[in-house]
């Protein structure tokens, strides 16, 4: 399988060279060159097959020839040691829970995918450099920690992630290193960019992304979206909410619709950053600054992954929105929806599942059939929102022991200067 910018202004590329290289010299974004068409016996077998099974036979395609199908089977075991299960809230509608893994966010699949990926491909010393919002950060620190030939650098923004978030990026040490940036996540992801479109400094040091633009971080979360419909086998019309910021996670599951999995929509679900949302009412996208909201990790006014989505139906508007829906919500919304499932349903959500949730009620009010929302992080992650909308909740033992640890952080200016002398200054 070969791999082109959606540019157009490069060479097509391995899966090998796409995963390192993170972004195309011309600032577009890796896409396979062929969508493949997965086995109708497999899709109607999903059911019987376990997760790694499933990962398996959906990655193949992509890396064959590059990784072998046992070192293939090794990576998505090694990435999928923990459950994620469907529970049914109430009625026709489905959490798929995304937190079960070492840092309680959806973002530890990709990650640790990619880590094993980078580390079965890089023969010499490669820095993955990464913006984070709030959970990405810390997925992908633990993925790459202690990883041989890999060093990480996070970028931040100074007090706009939660402090449990900042403390699992900057208590790890060891190649794991946080830059503290004064400015916005918007601000964090345009450095990073610009790090990569700096050819005077790739020739200095080997670069790759760990954000959802590198496709190893983009394939493994088409698994789950494989795995949730194998446990929702006897409902039809199945619909997935995705609460969405960079729109990696939606993304994700269009690729998954795209090789026969039978989903019958989406809902991107969105908080006042609705970028996506107006675009799906209006066919116009206009990239804004972000504005600051209790589900930060959607806190994101350009998504990286738009132009992705978009390819995947030939830049159609009007076919892309047959697939999506789109609806965005206030904090307050946000908070109103945590209470009430909590007090009807006993289900505890975070403030970027229960945007997904809003997301999913509102589309089930005028359409048939059975939903899924993504909760895509553990509700201790946000412990202030959840504790002032709910009370107390308990917080897992992998999560609470960062409280302890000591933060070690470079505060450095939103400036791209600032992070080229960072970068410059390690080697």
């Amino acid at each position: 399988m070969k791999f082109y910018s959606t540019h157009r202004a490069v060479e097509m590329t391995s899966f090998r060279e796409a995963v390192i290289k993170g972004l195309p010299a011309d600032n577009g974004l890796f896409m396979p060159e062929s969508i493949p068409a997965l086995d109708q016996a497999f899709l109607n077998n999903l059911a019987n097959l376990s997760l790694p099974e499933i990962a398996h036979t959906v990655a193949l395609p992509f890396v064959d020839g590059e990784i072998p199908s046992g070192v293939l089977q090794t990576i998505v075991e090694e990435t999928l040691a923990f459950a994620l299960p469907v529970v049914n809230v109430h009625d026709n509608i489905f959490s798929l829970e995304l937190f079960h893994g070492p840092t309680c966010a959806f973002k530890d699949v990709g990650a640790r995918f990619l880590a094993r990926c980078l580390s079965h491909f890089s023969d010499e010393k490669v820095t993955v450099l990464v913006a984070t919002s709030g959970d990405t950060g810390s997925a992908v620190a633990n993925g790459f920690l202690g990883v041989e030939n890999v060093d990480v650098i996070i970028l931040y923004p100074k007090g706009k992630v939660s402090h449990l978030q900042e403390q699992q990026l900057t208590t790890l040490g060891q190649n794991i290193t946080a830059l503290e940036v004064e400015g916005t996540f918007d601000d964090c992801q345009s450095m990073v960019k610009h790090a990569f479109l700096d050819k005077e400094l790739n020739k200095a040091i080997k670069l790759t992304s760990a954000n959802s633009i590198n496709i190893a971080r983009l394939l493994p979360q088409s698994f789950y979206y494989f795995w949730a419909m194998a446990q929702m086998k006897d409902h039809e019309k199945v619909t997935f909410s995705v609460p969405s910021g960079n729109y990696g996670n939606l993304t994700a599951g269009l690729l998954a619709k795209s090789m026969g999995l039978n989903i019958h929509g989406f809902v991107a679900s969105s908080n006042i950053n609705d970028i996506v949302p107006k675009y799906i009412k209006t066919g116009s996208f206009e990239s804004k600054p972000s504005k600051q909201t209790i589900s930060n990790a959607m806190d994101v006014g350009n998504p990286s992954n738009f132009g992705r989505m978009t390819e995947l139906y030939g830049q159609s508007w009007e076919k892309l929105t047959d697939n999506i829906t789109g609806f965005s919500y206030n904090d307050h919304e946000t908070k109103t929806a945590m209470k009430e499932v909590y007090e009807q349903y006993n289900y505890v959500l975070d403030p970027h599942g229960a945007v997904g949730y809003l997301g999913l009620t509102e589309y089930l009010k005028n359409n048939n059939g059975t939903g899924v929302f993504l909760e895509t992080a553990h509700p201790a992650k946000f412990i202030d929102t959840v504790t002032e909308v709910i009370g107390e909740i308990e917080i897992p033992e992998r999560l609470s022991v960062y409280l302890e640890k000591e933060k070690k952080s470079t505060l450095i200016s939103n400036s791209y200067g600032a992070l080229r002398a960072c970068l410059l200054g390690q080697h």
